[in-house]
């Protein structure tokens, strides 16, 4: 048998380490047990398990509620923010709330590559969850099923890169219709993965009834981009939807979701555009899930700021608030085509 190879290595590497964190956590996970024994609930060894950018896990299903039954779910799987006011944040560690016994985390669809492993987009996270608004109320989507046991400060540092949107126009001078934005052509696979974050397109529509005007839009990410979701295959696809009084010139409502669309969803639909099921006799209606939600009033600025954040390192959003790159990240762009046209 030949010797193992460098990405055996690097998994025998990962379960020794597992193993020794989750040695040395060993009082702490029996603690843990004993603490739910009290509650009803029976859990063993098997239900805890370490990884490295978040620390020592508990998973059993709705175990949240277990421990903390006046968390309740709103018809969109939202928690209202104020639900978790006897949990306490620390500044550094993003999309964390901390008790004396466990910590609960927003959705892991919030995470980089909507995978448990990687850390949270800061801006996003720290900008929702610190937004002030008496006039707005907050909604998100936690972690119901997975708890961190070991309540101390450590966390995962992660910088993003953004170039910043400045969205001045007047909602009520926008134009009903849909837009439809992507990557420059001349731009090879890995300039699109490392510079785009894999977006294959990001879809944009307005449309007004009444006294409201409606903003959707999704963000396609390349075919590569998968995610397993309750024991099937999806294409992720980002969400936002808001509502814009023109009567009073604010926002009354804004949301984000994850989209999740088969192989055969996501084929048909990514070079189309939000009038698909208006054109095609084959509707497609996908799984959704909601990630958060903002009622009440909202101003422009916000809305571009969460909206920016949302689609974390997506350029293609900044493209359509401000009508360009920023000359510096247009140069980038005009070098990797030169490159590529050679």
């Amino acid at each position: 048998m030949g010797s193992p190879t460098k990405l055996q290595q690097e998994y025998l590497k990962k379960l020794k380490e597992e193993e020794k964190q989750l040695r040395k956590h060993s009082n702490l996970i029996e603690s843990f047990i004993q603490l739910c024994k009290k509650k009803k609930l029976k859990l063993t060894k098997e239900n805890f398990s370490y990884i490295e950018t978040i620390g020592i896990i508990v998973e059993y299903p709705n175990i949240l509620n277990v421990l903390n039954n006046d968390i309740e779910k709103d018809k969109e799987d939202l928690v209202k923010f104020s639900l978790l006011d006897r949990y306490y944040k620390l500044g550094a560690n993003s999309g964390y709330f901390y008790s004396e016994d466990y910590i609960i985390m927003v959705h892991p669809f919030f995470r980089r590559g909507f995978y448990v492993g990687n850390g949270f987009p800061p801006y996003f996270i720290d900008h929702f969850l610190s937004y002030e608004n008496k006039l707005a109320e907050k909604f998100i989507s936690i972690d119901f099923n997975v708890l961190r046991i070991n309540v101390d400060n450590t966390c995962i540092m992660e910088l993003d890169t953004w170039y910043g949107a400045n969205f001045n126009s007047e909602i009520s001078k926008i134009n009903d219709g849909i837009v439809k934005l992507k990557p420059p052509s001349g731009i090879d696979k890995i300039s699109i993965s490392f510079f785009f974050k894999n977006a294959y397109s990001l879809d944009i529509k307005w449309d007004t009834k009444d006294n409201i005007k409606t903003f959707q839009s999704e963000e396609f990410k390349t075919e590569d981009v998968k995610i397993n979701y309750e024991g099937k295959e999806y294409y992720p696809v980002r969400y936002i939807h808001a509502e814009f009084d023109l009567d009073n010139n604010y926002f009354r409502h804004f949301d984000g979701a994850i989209h999740l669309y088969t192989e055969q969803e996501y084929f048909k639909r990514r070079d189309s555009d939000f009038n698909y099921n208006f054109k095609n006799s084959h509707h497609i209606k996908t799984k959704s899930l909601k990630l958060f939600k903002l009622n009440g009033i909202i101003d422009t600025e916000d809305w571009v700021n969460f909206s920016s954040h949302f689609y974390s390192g997506n350029p293609l959003i900044v493209e359509y608030f401000e009508g360009k790159y920023s000359d510096k990240f247009l140069e980038l762009i005009k070098s990797l085509q030169r490159m590529n046209s050679k």
